[in-house]
């Protein structure tokens, strides 16, 4: 059936083309859906207004930059794709990320040395640029870096697939002679700028930026509009391009309009100067397209990874707080919160993943929140990997029964966990649901979690609780600051919408979508392999919102664990397209803002 329904979309879609369409797909990264309107970002409302607007759009869960980008990338859940988070356990250590088992992957050459590991198959399914260079596309990722490398996991043969990122021309990434001609007839450098004032996140008592990345990122779409877009037209081939918009996030992250305040967090003047910078971008490329003549064959697709929540750092049970931190505020919660409590309740030491070797003491926390527990740091019972709004637990060894049960309990007692989804190899467990109700069980090659613990979260004073959300976040950043990866209806639902060639106009798309199935969809649009499937978590193509597609019916409903200690449950409010599932929140009753 879903094979006949290609077909059928191919045939609406391709049959009448004398020639396939462009395709770019522009990413904001961390851009929340409800802060898209004219007066923030008038370029992409007015994509939302003329093209396609997913109006019901989804997030992969854990809300994270790399886990969205490998889904994009395949038109894969998570669970296939194996990148489970932004810092994941790796059982070999990495050499890039100083011999650590729990790299953060956002780095090219932390994910170089992760495919020689893996054989070239750190990720078991193609990469989206890799298979539309084989079917005749050029290709070219620009901005971010980490989620660009995801989108071309090959090694470079020829002039393509260009990639243009923070690290290129300053380790293996080089560019060709012809592209570096012309960026030295544009005068433009031939290294990008860092991100200057917009990289400081400050500490508990300076404030972090108060600035967006306009620099590097000007420097971004220079090249794209004034390189590499003219220099694809020029090919006489179609083409695909990513480019992937550093801010909103790294503003939202860093900025510091809030300091250890939740009002007005990520909502502040800076954040939204971020918005504006990536809408500012967005408008520039879309300039080009009209003047090198492109627009009327080229689709845009604008979709965001993730949304986002302010940091809350508040507990009354967690035994972290009841310690002092020289860089930590008196009774916030201290990165690697999370490891330093599950420490104390098996009463086993702890070490720092990041700093070999190195015992976690008294008033002493681990660096980035990545902890070893046991007694060898070689061979730990345990490996807690921070991740925001969610972290990951795996055990290692033969004891693991004994100690699932331990941490579990413990995590019922604290007040910052709000769900908790345990890998059904180790058994059910009494108030909580399993990795696969979530989409991370599949084909991956990298470890699977044991547990994913997301944290609570709820909402400051506004109109639109959605906008306003804090969560409680394992980071070293300070509270008022920015942080994602949660369960919460704010992570979860990213701005998205199309327009082009092969899209509908003026088209408010209610159905259900998600990250997987922009990534599906991408494919489709590209005439490339069909990775559909009938499996609940995996993606389909968005046919409603092409030209002549038909939209399917869908319906709500909950998933609900049997009870656990003091009756706590774990929820997941789900939406159903068919066989696929849609997940909007999920966590403990009154623990999770949108999940009712």
């Amino acid at each position: 059936m879903r094979y006949l329904i290609w077909l059928l979309l191919l045939s609406y879609n391709i049959a009448d083309a004398a020639e396939p369409h462009n395709l770019i797909l522009f990413v904001p990264d961390g851009l929340r859906s409800l802060m898209v309107n004219a007066l923030n970002a008038p370029t992409m409302n007015q994509i939302k207004q003329n093209g396609v607007y997913f109006k019901n759009n989804h997030s992969a869960y854990p809300t994270l930059t790399m886990p969205n980008a490998s889904v994009f990338s395949t038109g894969r859940p998570l669970g296939d794709t194996g990148i489970f988070s932004n810092t994941i356990y790796t059982q070999n250590e990495v050499h890039h990320a100083k011999d650590s088992t729990t790299p953060f992957l956002e780095n090219d050459d932390i994910i170089d040395e992760l495919e020689n590991q893996y054989d070239g198959h750190l990720i078991p399914f193609s990469a989206l640029l890799d298979e539309a260079q084989i079917h005749g596309f050029n290709t070219a990722v620009i901005g971010k870096l980490g989620p660009t490398k995801l989108f071309h996991l090959q090694a470079s043969q020829g002039e393509f697939p260009i990639l243009i990122d923070d690290m290129t021309g300053r380790n293996s990434s080089v560019l060709s002679p012809s592209l570096l001609d012309l960026i030295k007839q544009n005068q433009l450098p031939q290294t990008p700028p860092s991100r200057g004032n917009n990289g400081q996140a400050g500490n508990a008592t300076t404030p972090g930026t108060l600035v967006n990345n306009l620099e590097q990122q000007q420097y971004f779409i220079d090249v794209t509009t004034k390189v590499v877009l003219p220099y694809l037209k020029s090919q006489n081939k179609p083409f695909v391009l990513v480019y992937w918009s550093r801010d909103p996030d790294g503003t939202q992250h860093n900025q510091g309009d809030s300091l250890q305040q939740v009002i007005p967090g990520i909502n502040g003047p800076t954040s939204l100067s971020a918005i504006k910078n990536a809408d500012n971008n967005l408008n520039q490329l879309m300039q080009t397209l009209t003047s090198l003549g492109l627009e009327k064959n080229t689709n845009i697709v604008v979709a965001a990874d993730h949304g986002f929540s302010t940091i809350w750092k508040e507990s009354k049970t967690s035994d972290s707080i009841n310690q002092q931190y020289q860089d930590v505020p008196a009774h916030l919660l201290p990165p690697g919160f999370l490891a330093i409590d599950l420490s104390h309740a098996l009463n086993l030491p702890l070490f720092d993943a990041n700093q070999p070797d190195h015992l976690i003491g008294v008033n002493e926390h681990p660096l980035s929140g990545n902890g070893l527990i046991g007694q060898d740091s070689a061979h730990p019972v345990a490996t807690v990997v921070a991740n925001g709004g969610s972290d990951l637990i795996y055990f290692h060894g033969n004891s693991k029964k004994e100690y699932v049960e331990k941490i579990i309990n413990q995590l019922f007692h604290e007040d910052y966990v709000s769900g908790i989804f345990v890998n059904e190899k180790l058994g059910r467990y009494p108030g909580t649901l399993s990795l696969s109700d979530i989409g991370l069980t599949g084909n991956a090659h990298t470890p699977m979690p044991a547990i994913v613990v997301n944290f609570k979260s709820s909402y400051s004073a506004c109109r639109q609780p959605i906008t306003c959300s804090v969560e409680i976040a394992d980071t070293p950043l300070q509270q008022g600051q920015g942080m994602h990866g949660n369960f919460n209806r704010a992570d979860t639902y990213p701005f998205m919408a199309a327009m082009g060639p092969d899209f509908k106009n003026a088209y408010t798309d209610r159905i259900p979508s998600s990250n997987v199935d922009m990534g599906l969809t991408l494919r489709f649009l590209l005439g490339l392999s069909d990775h559909s499937s009938e499996e609940q978590n995996s993606g389909r193509v968005l046919e409603e919102a092409l030209i002549n597609g038909k939209e399917p019916t869908f319906r709500h409903i909950k998933k609900v664990s049997d009870p656990g200690i003091d009756g706590k449950q774990t929820i997941l409010n789900i939406q159903k397209v068919g066989s696929h599932y849609y997940l909007d929140s999920g966590g403990f009753p009154g623990g999770t803002l949108g999940l009712y």
